[in-house]
């Protein structure tokens, strides 16, 4: 459930942050491309960083190994 509503977060944020950009810096189309490519791919890096770290903690690689002695 936490990963399903902290994507569809992700996912408003980037809409929201797109419309801002278009509408505060809107300087002619390719300068509007420019703006609207980096805050895609902003908003994508920021997610798959947060669902790596979440999807990590959930099955992780590192299980510490008890000694029979102790």
């Amino acid at each position: 459930m936490g990963f399903l509503v902290t994507t569809l977060i992700f996912l408003v944020v980037g809409i929201i942050a797109s419309l801002c950009a278009r509408i505060c810096c809107n300087r002619g189309p390719s300068a509007n491309l420019l703006h609207l490519t980096l805050v895609i791919t902003a908003t994508v890096c920021c997610w798959m960083m947060w669902a790596i770290v979440y999807l990590a903690q959930m099955n992780p690689l590192i299980v510490p190994i008890l000694n029979e002695t102790e």
